[in-house]
């Protein structure tokens, strides 16, 4: 049996150029992967481009588009400054599977710098890590990418309908060799709040999500990352799942997916 690298992508000898391991795969599709893994590996690209802005800077927006599934092999990513500017600015990026853009993301980065504020209250917290890992009742819940996640619920649970919220963290880097960026870490299981929040079962229904947008108003530190999620759906179809986001020191973003609902 051949043995699954503990990593989302390996590199390759061309720096933008990934090989998906099964690790990706999500719940949907098994030749196909989580939104979660390559909406990590574009967030990656838009850190790693040099920015225009003079000074430290932030990402404050990121707004991923899912134009179809994303299948496994060779993933090529890039991104670009298409807004410089010296305080924002717009970064668009891409990544290419199969021979064909399979997502395409929009961030804003914001420059960062020490300022002396009023007293604003106290910012929203999230409850402690539970101790142990959540159990769930079979085992496709540990295949593919959903095995890759340490779930620990503290509200509802993926396999109970409703509103839920779960401390995660991720049990594998997002790259082979490297340590993921806080806000990688937060990308990967922020698209799992549909999923977490499911108001339908998976085995008769499907709620995929085309998007996944976020608004950051601090990077997390880390390795884990609270998620509290709730869906709306309609009989049209058509749902939202809202999300918010937090680390050890408090909340540091919101999140929302649109939702095709369906029957399988």
């Amino acid at each position: 049996m051949t043995s699954v690298p503990d990593a989302y992508y390996l590199p390759t000898a061309d720096p933008d150029v990934f090989e998906a391991t099964p690790n990706t795969i999500g719940p949907w599709d098994p030749q196909a992967q989580h939104g979660g893994p390559p909406s990590a590996l574009i967030t990656r690209a838009i850190e790693r481009l040099p920015s225009s802005i003079a000074g430290p800077s932030q990402l404050a927006r990121l707004t991923v588009e899912i134009l179809g599934p994303v299948g496994l092999g060779d993933m090529r990513v890039r991104a670009e400054v298409t807004r410089p500017g010296r305080a924002v600015e717009l970064v668009d990026a891409e990544l290419a599977a199969g021979g064909r853009v399979a997502l395409r993301a929009r961030a804003w980065r914001i420059r960062t710098a020490e300022l002396t504020l009023p007293e604003l209250g106290p910012h929203p917290v999230a409850p402690p890590v539970p101790e142990q890992p959540s159990t769930f009742s079979t085992d496709r819940w540990g295949r593919g990418y959903l095995g890759t996640v340490d779930f620990r619920f503290v509200e509802g649970h993926i396999e109970r309908p409703g509103p839920a919220a779960a401390w995660t963290r991720l049990r594998v880097p997002v790259v082979d060799g490297e340590e993921p960026s806080g806000t990688q870490r937060l990308v990967a299981v922020a698209d799992s709040g549909s999923g977490v929040s499911s108001m339908l079962d998976f085995q008769n229904w499907l709620f995929i999500n085309t998007d996944l947008s976020l608004h950051l108003h601090r990077l997390p530190d880390g390795d884990w990352i609270y998620m509290r999620a709730q869906s709306t759906l309609e009989p049209l179809g058509v749902g939202v799942a809202e999300s918010e986001f937090f680390d050890a020191r408090g909340r540091v973003a919101r999140g929302a997916q649109a939702l095709l609902v369906g029957r399988r």
